[in-house]
């Protein structure tokens, strides 16, 4: 059952209880001001995202206490930018960014057991679609799902997005409970997730 909850994430994870979730995939705000403009001919770029700036501030520690509280496992986005227990697993995300100016990886901490591995994929499969700046592709959510979830494992995703994990944990056939905080961005996944099922049944 893949649940989609509109809400902010702490008022959600106050009310579940110990180790509730297997697994929590989370790509929490990073704390840095991606979209803030830059001038021309500077060495960085970034997108514009209608000024909403939902990636200036990072979570407190109680949303980190939470999480590792109510979940048994974590894979958690943007690890170099906060402040987590030691670990020899991770994940990288390989971008195949070629273009200098933008990131060529993405990292995430995990504490489940398995050697640190890398996911190749182009992030130029998913530009000029995305409904979220910092979307994530499904193949990378059902690379995850493969890597490290166990059949009939739950899932936790405090950070929705554009709900690509959602679609992916549908085909697999997990249960998800997600949450997404900002309306706009609630109400373009939530539909891309509509379609996408839409779609499977019809085919």
């Amino acid at each position: 059952m893949i649940n989609l909850h509109n809400c902010d994430c702490m008022d959600f994870v106050a009310k579940c209880n110990n180790n509730q979730y297997d697994l929590a995939i989370v790509d929490p705000p990073y704390g840095i001001e991606r979209f803030k403009k830059i001038n021309k001919g500077d060495a960085v770029h970034s997108e514009n995202d209608n000024d909403k700036n939902w990636n200036n501030i990072k979570p407190s520690d109680d949303y980190f206490n939470e999480l590792f509280r109510i979940s048994k496992n974590q894979i958690i986005w943007g690890a170099n930018n906060f402040n987590l227990p030691t670990s020899e697993y991770f994940i990288i995300w390989d971008k195949k960014q070629m273009y200098p100016n933008f990131a060529r990886c993405e990292m995430a901490y995990t504490n489940v057991k398995k050697p640190a591995k890398i996911f190749e994929y182009s992030v130029m499969k998913i530009a000029g679609n995305k409904k979220h700046p910092a979307e994530k592709p499904i193949a990378l959510y059902k690379w995850l799902l493969k890597n490290y979830a166990k059949p009939k494992d739950k899932i936790l995703d405090t950070h929705g997005g554009s709900m690509s994990i959602a679609i992916a944990c549908h085909d697999m056939g997990f249960d998800l409970d997600l949450c997404e905080l900002d309306k706009d961005y609630f109400e373009a996944g939530k539909k891309r997730y509509e379609n996408h099922i839409s779609q499977v049944r019809m085919f």
